[in-house]
């Protein structure tokens, strides 16, 4: 059953509402910048679309002095999966249990809207504050991520704006609100490796070459390398096997080809290039016939216990009572474009416990803080009369 609303007078729950009522799929926004956008041109933010390849992106912006504390997030979610298995429908956003139910109750439209509450007050109570607020949001990050953040990005790069600290307003907490920041992570690239051998009956096997049996010795090399010992913020670089396929499906026949996927997951401490250089010299030491083609996804970005980290802990110190960790766990996030312009970047967010599952929720208890929270950052980092 659900419950009834008692909380008609929260800003915040009643914003990211209206949102998660909005189906905005990947990379469909359907309307979520428009209501956020009015909100904050009431707030005297300028602006800006910068709409591109069907993606929608608004870049706002209140103030024209340093320092900026821009806010980061995404309006798309994924889809809802099969209606049948929800306790309501994905896109009703519904109180149950102490929780608000739909998709993008915790990734990440309840983000968003304690952004804007956290925003209006702030500017209410000191509408003459130094330096600037901005909101950078898009409507891909779920997606490919090619026409979202790194867009809006690129446009700021081109005429020389940079920012000096970034939330980004992603799902971190692990078990109550507070508890963990992102402060980093780790870089992505991924290869795609062709081995070329010789098709052939299994029973002549000496007028083929089986590319799987040549690979394997290189594999099991790649697999057992250690390749870096990561550092303070970074575990070691990872390197995994995704997909491996090879054959016709006929068990008589040896393959004339073996692909192979995997990806790096790769710390501070060793470069893409160096990575691509070494893989390239196990296989050529193997003396393979292979083509491969390399996917940069992500650089790792990492901010250290800077003025952004240490205001962001305080204010979740004095709002939720909670002592954060700071970690660089997880997949990655558009914080990993925003750096390129920005030297202080963080995730921060609600429970990430039920992020792209059914029933997505984020307990009512956790959203007022949430916004408290954001506008306590502003008050750390921006100066005020």
């Amino acid at each position: 059953m659900t419950e009834p609303d008692i909380q008609n007078d929260d800003a915040t729950l009643q914003l990211a509402r209206q949102l998660i009522a909005r189906p905005s799929v990947t990379p469909a926004d359907e309307g979520c910048l428009d209501l956020i956008g009015e909100r904050l041109e009431r707030t005297g933010f300028c602006l800006e679309r910068i709409d591109t390849g069907g993606v929608s992106n608004l870049w706002a912006r209140r103030g024209t002095a340093a320092p900026v504390l821009c806010f980061a997030g995404h309006t798309d979610v994924v889809p809802p999966g099969p209606p049948e298995r929800w306790q309501s429908p994905a896109f009703e956003p519904t109180i149950r249990d102490g929780c608000l139910i739909g998709r993008g109750a915790a990734d990440m439209k309840t983000s968003l809207a304690a952004m804007v509450t956290a925003i209006e007050r702030f500017v209410a109570s000191s509408p003459g504050h130094g330096g600037s607020i901005a909101l950078l949001l898009t409507s891909d990050e779920e997606g490919i991520a090619t026409h979202g953040t790194v867009k809006v990005v690129e446009a700021l790069a081109g005429r020389g704006e940079r920012l000096d600290y970034c939330i980004v307003g992603e799902p971190t907490s692990v078990a109550t609100l507070g508890d963990m920041i992102k402060n980093g992570r780790r870089g992505s690239l991924s290869g795609t490796l062709k081995v070329r051998g010789k098709q052939g009956h299994v029973a002549y096997p000496q007028h083929a070459r089986n590319p799987i049996h040549e690979l394997a010795p290189a594999l099991a090399e790649l697999a057992a390398t250690r390749w870096d010992e990561g550092n303070e913020f970074f575990p070691p670089t990872t390197w995994q096997v995704s997909n491996i396929h090879a054959g016709t499906g006929a068990n008589n026949v040896i393959p004339g080809e073996c692909e192979l996927a995997f990806n790096f997951r790769f710390a501070s401490c060793t470069s893409a290039e160096e990575l691509q250089r070494r893989t390239h010299a196990v296989l050529d030491r193997h003396g393979l016939d292979y083509q491969l083609d390399w996917h940069l996804s992500g650089q790792p970005y990492l901010t250290g216990r800077g003025r952004l980290v240490e205001a962001l802990t305080r204010a979740i110190r004095a709002t939720a009572g909670v002592d954060t960790e700071l970690s660089t766990t997880g997949g990655t996030s558009d914080g990993r474009f925003i750096a390129a312009i920005c030297d202080e970047v963080v995730e921060f967010g609600p429970v990430n416990a039920s992020i792209h599952q059914v029933n997505e929720h984020i307990a009512l208890a956790a959203i007022e803080p949430l916004s408290r929270i954001y506008e306590g950052a502003l008050r750390e980092l921006l100066p005020t009369p």
